[in-house]
């Protein structure tokens, strides 16, 4: 990994409207980046992928993530499901509220 990049696995992630979940994966190809989010619990939450253009702040010092996403929004986004062969980046069909 790049000396100069954050490893952005776990840390929280914070909603317009407050805390949402942990960061359970990264994808950071250039302008096809995305996060996968785990929203709580494996019983209550589930895990939700949103485009890199949502983050508008990244906190290092206290490991969080800022979006410009409601808790809503996020929670009631579809379950990512991970295959053999994820997807390259967010579809704007399935996630239209991340696509600018």
């Amino acid at each position: 990994m790049d000396a100069n990049r954050l490893d952005l696995i776990g840390y929280h992630v914070e909603a317009v409207d407050g805390a949402i979940g942990t960061v359970d994966a990264v994808s950071d190809e250039i302008g096809e980046g995305y996060l996968v989010v785990d929203t709580g619990p494996w019983i209550f939450g589930h895990r939700v992928m949103l485009p890199a253009s949502v983050v508008t702040q990244v906190d290092a010092s206290h490991r969080k993530i800022f979006v410009d996403r409601t808790r809503d929004e996020i929670n009631n986004a579809p379950d990512f499901i991970m295959t053999d062969n994820p997807p390259d980046r967010p579809d704007p069909d399935r996630f239209p509220y991340g696509i600018p």
